[in-house]
């Protein structure tokens, strides 16, 4: 184990254990880590829910704290004993000063973009949904306007044509170790040059605020095809796009619609009509052609292939989106 320097870890998600695990394999002297509260219910077993870094901590007896007020005086007293030379920021909520400055090393964030581009809670969905075609991730020293910071490294990477966010996200947590560790091993030795975020011009700046469920509803009479498809790309597998189907003017059931693709196509169609032409094949009329459903969910039931989607509609005329 390395004596020097001395980290904390701050985390709550799956994405953030990744580079949790690296530092610890690699042998970096963790002396302590934050994480989320425990999630009150589990849907699962109805019992409390650990977050991945709690279970990590546990499994690897490396102290914890999980403070539910950042600015509490226990656990300020808490993270004070550890000592800390640096502290590590993956997938966290805002802290204030009086955590971020406590490292005489300072405190550094994992941010999943190229900044000073999308900065905000969901980077990673809002880059599919605008249909950029590259991104990547930033590490930067944490000050007191979010991820304003002065950048330290960043990596970039090409998003695939048809990726979701569910699968650019597990590209990112591949790659995010890796990042961490070179950003820790640059500043533990003096080989870097912190660039401050200054001369933006803000108004060619793309934000990635968080995501609610009303913003999922897809406006199929306003949006393009593209910007529908990106849509549903975007927000794959979670918040999820979705819908409301309906099968007359009065019955309709909220429909998640998580893989599809586009067929541009004349026609003359009201938007929104539903053609299902056979088990295999549910397409939806936009502008510009079609969006032609693979995986969805309608309410009350299982997510499905189309196959299988299809297979337990009761009607399959007359059906449409709004």
């Amino acid at each position: 184990m390395k004596k020097f320097p001395r980290i904390v870890f701050i985390g709550s998600n799956h994405f953030s254990l990744h580079s949790l695990k690296e530092l610890y394999l690699k042998q970096y002297n963790i002396v302590g880590i934050i994480t989320n509260p425990d999630n009150p219910f589990s849907k699962k077993s109805g019992k409390k829910a650990f977050t991945p870094i709690k279970i990590y901590a546990l499994e690897n007896n490396i102290p914890f704290l999980q403070p539910v007020n950042l600015k509490n005086s226990f656990f300020l007293e808490n993270i004070k004993s550890w000592n800390a030379d640096i502290q590590i920021v993956v997938s966290f909520r805002f802290l204030p000063k009086e955590v971020w400055s406590l490292p005489k090393m300072g405190s550094f964030n994992l941010h999943a973009s190229l900044l000073p581009q999308y900065r905000g809670a969901a980077p990673i969905n809002w880059v599919i949904i605008n249909g950029e075609d590259k991104t990547g991730l930033t590490t930067f020293f944490i000050e007191e306007k979010i991820d304003f910071g002065k950048i330290l490294l960043q990596k970039k990477i090409q998003i695939k044509k048809e990726e979701t966010a569910g699968e650019l996200e597990k590209r990112l947590k591949k790659i995010s170790g890796s990042i961490v560790i070179k950003t820790l091993e640059n500043i533990i030795n003096n080989k870097i040059k912190p660039i401050p975020q200054k001369n933006i011009d803000f108004s060619l700046l793309k934000c990635a605020p968080k995501i609610y469920k009303k913003d999922c509803r897809i406006q199929w009479k306003t949006l393009s095809i593209e910007s529908i498809y990106n849509k549903i790309r975007g927000l794959s597998p979670y918040p999820t796009a979705w819908t409301l189907l309906f099968f007359n003017e009065k019955k309709f059931f909220r429909f998640k619609i998580f893989i599809a693709k586009k067929i541009y196509k004349t026609h003359t169609f009201p938007i929104g009509s539903i053609f299902i032409f056979s088990l295999n094949k549910m397409n939806i009329s936009v502008k510009e052609g079609f969006i032609s459903i693979i995986e969805g969910q309608i309410e009350g039931k299982k997510k499905m292939n189309i196959k299988n989607l299809i297979n337990g509609l009761k009607i399959r005329k007359n059906l449409f989106v709004q």
